[in-house]
């Protein structure tokens, strides 16, 4: 689960995969054809979200923009490292007590299959907030002493979801964040820029190459899951609010200070 975004959002728009094999049936509405019979189209959960995230695009686009301008990156990039160290470590606690709220349903598969992918998806982020501490170590910078306000909102608005309302919201907040990885190139750029060694920019090397095919998983269960229209307004309703979140966070931290807000 990473946060690490460029000025080119990840398409929101793309083909959704097919539910695994032995899932419900995805919902399909009716849509017309021009100078045809009207034709039945599939819309699964996954293609659904993406469609409502498609606003917050151009929003994360700017604000990412922002982020990496030139004049003053160094600093701003070390504030960022130190934000991203304390919400990325928040990302495999997060997974394994969605996954023990699941296992209080035993009764739902869709929560069986919800609790597998959590604990899969916590053996693969484990260890990321270590990779945050090298970067600011090659930096020569350490941890932020206290989280910054917007870090504490992003995080601890999914512990409420996942206590109050149901784990499925968190695939919401994963979607989001691993939406908007890094480009293979915004490492090599932002090191010719700031001068810092390439240790500094481990981890976003590492999430260049792993969030696509975490977003793909992550939708491929979505879709499994046959979820409920209310499980479906849960999951976009937390992945629009960590759109709005992550989009003040990048904002407040391309203040001129980096500092919190």
């Amino acid at each position: 689960m990473n946060a690490t975004a460029t000025a080119t959002a990840a398409a929101v728009a793309a083909p959704a995969p097919l539910p695994a094999a032995g899932a419900a049936a995805p919902e399909a509405r009716t849509v017309p054809v021009a100078g045809t019979a009207t034709a039945t189209a599939t819309v699964t959960a996954s293609l659904a979200l993406r469609t409502k995230l498609t606003p917050t695009v151009p929003v994360l686009r700017a604000a990412t923009a922002a982020l990496w301008r030139p004049d003053g990156l160094r600093e701003r990039y070390v504030h960022y490292l130190t934000a991203m160290h304390r919400l990325v470590r928040a990302s495999v606690p997060l997974l394994l007590r969605a996954a023990e709220r699941c296992a209080a349903e035993p009764e739902d598969p869709a929560a069986r299959r919800l609790a597998a992918y959590c604990l899969r998806h916590a053996e693969e982020e484990r260890d990321h907030d270590a990779w945050l501490l090298d970067d600011l170590a090659a930096a020569g910078a350490g941890p932020a002493a206290v989280p910054h306000p917007i870090v504490v909102e992003l995080a601890g608005a999914q512990y409420y979801r996942i206590e109050h309302e149901h784990p499925v919201a968190l695939l919401g907040y994963i979607a989001v964040l691993e939406g908007n990885a890094p480009g293979p190139r915004l490492a090599d750029r932002l090191a010719e820029v700031t001068g810092l060694p390439d240790g500094a920019f481990r981890t976003l090397r590492e999430h260049a190459e792993l969030d696509g095919g975490h977003l793909d998983d992550l939708y491929r269960v979505f879709d499994a899951l046959a979820p409920s229209p209310a499980r479906q307004t849960a999951v976009a309703v937390s992945a629009l609010h960590t759109a709005n979140l992550l989009t003040r966070l990048f904002l407040s931290l391309a203040e001129d200070n980096g500092g919190h807000p």
